[in-house]
């Protein structure tokens, strides 16, 4: 079952962050906890790790994109098959 990756609220102020940088690409495996991306605040720039172990299907916000916290970033899918119903949806 795919798995959504979302920003989460990192500190009670925080309402935003941007994806600095994506180190994993559509395709490619991570494992649970792997980080993924970094993304800045308006304090900090933290590491993203995914949620799930399978395969990035979608990426849904570009590096440099600003977002609120609860934006759903990317989709893990749990296998190639899932992650290519996703890409093609």
């Amino acid at each position: 079952m795919a798995v959504e990756v979302i920003l989460p609220k990192w500190g009670l102020t925080m309402e935003e962050g941007m994806v600095s940088e994506w180190r994993k690409q559509e395709g490619d495996a991570v494992a649970e906890d792997e980080i993924i991306a970094d993304v800045e605040t308006d304090k900090i720039t933290n590491e993203l790790p995914a949620p799930a172990s399978g395969i990035i299907a979608k990426i849904l916000v570009s590096a440099g994109e600003t977002v609120e916290v609860g934006t759903v970033l990317a989709v893990i899918a749990a296998d190639e098959a899932e992650a290519a119903q996703i890409r093609n949806a």
